[in-house]
Order: C-alpha cells, then structure tokens, then sequence
C-alpha cells in the first residue's frame, strides 16, 4: 500500500536513471525496429546508439533519460509494478525524441549532444519524417498496452501533446516579440510556454506511469502536476545552460540562445530590472540580435549584472520546491517517492 513502505537507501539520481534505462531499452529497441528501416535508421542515431552508416556506438549520448524514469517511478510510486509502466515509459521516449527531431529544425540547431543534428546528417525531409514516425510509433505502442488503462492513457499522451505544439508555437512566435512595450512577452505568457513545451510531456510521464498503475484520478492529476512543475525547472535551468553553458557539456554551440534572439527567463528577467545594466541591455537588444561572438559575450555579461541568471535560478528552486510540495501532499509508496526527490534534486545539481 502507498505510504508503507519501509526506509531504504535512496540511490543516487544517476543511478534511478541507469536503473530505468535499463528496464526499459529492450521494449525502446523493439519499438524503433518496428519503423520503417531508414528511419528507424534515424531514430538510432538520433538515440545514441549508432552513426549515420548504422554502425553501433556503445559510447554514443542517448540522453539521460529522465522522462522514461519518470513513467517507471509515477507506477511505483503508486505501488504498481515498474514493469506495468514500460509501454508508457517508451511512448514518452519516442516523442521526447520526435520533439528534438523537429525542434532542431525548427530552431536550425546544427548540433545536438555533441554530434551533428538529424537535419544536418541526413537532411530537413528526411529527419522531419522521423520525428513523425516516432510519434506514430509512440501512440500505436501505447494504444496497443494490455490491459484496462490504454485509451486512458494514450487520451492523457494526446492531451500532453496537444499541450507540446501549443508551447512550441508561442516559443517560435515570441522570437519576432519585441524586447519592450506593449507587445513584449510577459512573464505569466513565458511561464505558460514553458510549461507547455516542457513540462507538459514531464507531467505527462509521471501521470501515466500511475495511470498504467491503476491510481485513482486525483493522485494522477497531482503527479501530473508535480511533473509540469519539474518542466518548468528544467526549462529555467536549460535557459540558463543555453547561455552560459558548456558546450562540451551541453553540445551546443556557446551563447546559442543568444544568437537567435530566443526570449528566455534570463533575459526577460534582467530586463525586468530597470537597473543601468537593464538599460544598456535592453537598447542593444532593441538595436540588433547579437550575431557576433563580442556581441553575445557583452548581452551575456549584462544578463548577469541585470541579475537575469539569479532570477532564473530562484525560478527553478521555486517550480522544484513546487513539484516537491506536491509528492509530499500524495499517499506515495515512500521509496519511489524518495527516489523521485533524488532525480528532482539532480536536476537542480546542473547549475546551482
């Protein structure tokens, strides 16, 4: 029963990852050998697990893996079975990577962990066709689980879908926003994107791993909310790494957000502040997009002065506090529960 649990040690959050990637990789394989052979071709090397001859790469970055954990522990969390929440768990996966496929078309990002993007190895047709039959694959799979809880759960992926695209759309529209004025991006608007085009999908997993669980409607919806929560972190935490990230770390280029003009938390934030540094910011802003590197370390300095970066930071302990709050307020079974505190912690580790 939730909550009865007895006190174990809590591994670490690489080790609740590396436990999850685990569980879950035989059923992720099957479901991209089920695609079409040349994209299924892509969704390997866009996973990590081989180039662009098809060539296995056993040291390739296939990501961390955060939502397909999220799935596993939001069943065990309810006191189901990991294994219950596996479909879930792939289906998250395949359109976590369906939305990197077309993001970095869309963002005409030309790296992505540390390789080349899909686009760029394979071309813009080719790597938009397997975003689409990864997301094919991921509602097919999951509309296909035994059991009772299926179209709840393929409703709950479309809804969070549906959520996705809505916050992909702002976050493109908000790049031809002005800095100031009537028709800058406010805060409640960024906040909303955000939670659409991340913490939508985070929300997601976690809900349905106790969908699949059997949990009733209102620990579902909180876990729902503990993970848009958790998105909205992550989001403020990758608009700071989009700035002052390490691209050996990030794998991708420094100041990238920078560069294309992206309205993020850090720089609305720092405008925000009518401090000197705000000014000075938000004139060369108004001026041009920052194109060359002297240009973007000057808008990056001033972000920082203008208190953009500490803001952002207290964003994402504000929304981790949040999610927090949430598990905390649910009947959970108490070793998932600490386990989902110990990935929420990691992920404020990145930064802070």
């Amino acid at each position: 029963m939730p909550g009865t649990v007895e006190d174990v040690d809590v591994p670490s959050a690489s080790d609740v990852l590396r436990r999850c990637r685990e569980l879950v990789r035989p059923a992720l394989v099957d479901a991209v050998g089920r695609l079409h052979p040349w994209t299924g071709e892509m969704a390997a090397y866009a996973l990590g697990w081989s180039d662009t001859a098809g060539t296995p790469e056993p040291g390739g970055s296939e990501g961390k893996g955060v939502r397909q954990a999220l799935a596993l522990l939001g069943a065990e969390a309810v006191g189901a079975d990991a294994a219950c929440a596996v479909p879930g768990a792939v289906a998250v996966e395949l359109v976590h990577t369906f939305s990197l496929l077309h993001d970095d078309v869309m963002d005409a990002d030309a790296l992505r962990r540390r390789r080349p993007a899909v686009w760029k190895a394979y071309g813009t047709g080719p790597a938009v066709l397997a975003g689409d039959a990864l997301l094919a694959r991921a509602v097919t799979g999951l509309a296909g689980t035994p059991g009772d809880h299926a179209a709840a759960a393929v409703r709950r992926l479309c809804d969070a879908l549906n959520d996705l695209v809505a916050g992909q759309a702002e976050d493109l529209r908000f790049e031809h926003r002005p800095w100031d004025g009537p028709g800058a991006v406010g805060p409640e608007e960024y906040r909303s994107m955000a939670e659409g085009k991340t913490g939508a999908l985070l929300g997601c997993a976690l809900a349905l791993g106790a969908v699949l669980g059997g949990a009733p409607e209102p620990t579902v919806a909180a876990l729902d909310r503990a993970g848009r929560h958790l998105g909205l972190a992550f989001q403020a935490v990758d608009d700071i790494l989009g700035i002052w990230g390490d691209p050996a770390t990030t794998g991708k280029p420094v100041h990238a957000d920078l560069h294309r003009g992206k309205k993020t938390h850090p720089v609305l934030a720092a405008l925000a502040g009518g401090s000197r540094a705000a000014r000075e910011l938000g004139t060369l802003l108004a001026s041009a997009r920052p194109t060359d590197a002297a240009a973007a370390e000057r808008v990056a300095s001033l972000v920082e002065e203008a208190g953009g970066r500490a803001a952002t930071r207290g964003e994402a302990r504000r929304h981790l506090d949040a999610a927090r709050d949430a598990l905390r307020a649910t009947p959970l079974t108490r070793t998932a529960a600490r386990e989902l505190d110990a990935l929420f912690a990691g992920l404020a580790d990145r930064v802070m």
